[in-house]
């Protein structure tokens, strides 16, 4: 009762109501963003049709670059991906070094270095013969519907775009919960939502247990 008489005060409503302005004005591109690329994901055979492009790039790592520790024939992994990301404009965020060597008497015999780099709608493998510096560098790009999907789902998109999608969706309940209490004060108005709410999980409900296998 205490909480009900708050939430009606005409300072809260006032608040709630300059709050549920302004975040519906912040997030307006942001909320169409996820619904739309929502149906993507749900109807991927009516969006992903193109193949996704294929690109293949040859260069050689110079092996003061490649073989910085040279006492134990590894690589410095911040020197290497910086040489990769210039010269062949990889993008994402790179692996952990998959390194295989052979050394015997202090010479190195056999070494293969392997890699990968991960974007939303993105893939690149590399391929280094440590021997040679010879590298082979095959980039992948899955088209604007994958990337969005992929932002959508905040795959290989990074901290910084996980932390915008837990903000985005902290920004909608709050939303949500200043529409539930602007709406508090109006008995009729708040009847009949109260209808339609009551009505769209009831349906839910039915969907999920009648239709979801």
């Amino acid at each position: 009762m205490i909480v009900s008489m708050l939430l009606k005060s005409k300072g809260v409503q006032t608040w709630a109501r300059r709050l549920h302005i302004y975040i519906s004005m912040a997030l307006l591109l942001v909320t169409l963003f996820f619904a739309v690329t929502g149906i993507t994901l749900n109807r991927p055979e009516l969006f992903e049709r193109s193949e996704p492009i294929i690109q293949q790039h040859t260069l050689t790592v110079p092996h003061s670059v490649l073989l910085s520790h040279s006492d134990t024939f590894q690589p410095n992994r911040e020197e290497l991906v910086a040489f990769l990301t210039k010269e062949t404009e990889l993008r994402g965020t790179p692996s952990a070094l998959d390194v295989y060597t052979e050394v015997e008497q202090g010479e190195l015999l056999l070494g293969e270095l392997s890699m990968d780099f991960k974007g939303p709608g993105y893939n690149a493998t590399v391929f280094i013969d440590m021997t040679t510096g010879a590298a082979d560098v095959e980039t992948t790009h899955y088209g604007i519907v994958a990337l969005l999907n992929d932002l959508h789902k905040g795959r290989n998109s990074g901290g910084i775009w996980k932390w915008f999608i837990d903000v985005t969706a902290l920004l909608m309940v709050f939303f949500v919960l200043t529409g539930v209490c602007l709406i508090l004060p109006k008995k009729k108005t708040l009847r009949t939502s109260m209808q339609w709410m009551s009505f769209g999980t009831l349906l839910s409900l039915v969907i999920y247990f009648v239709a979801v296998p």
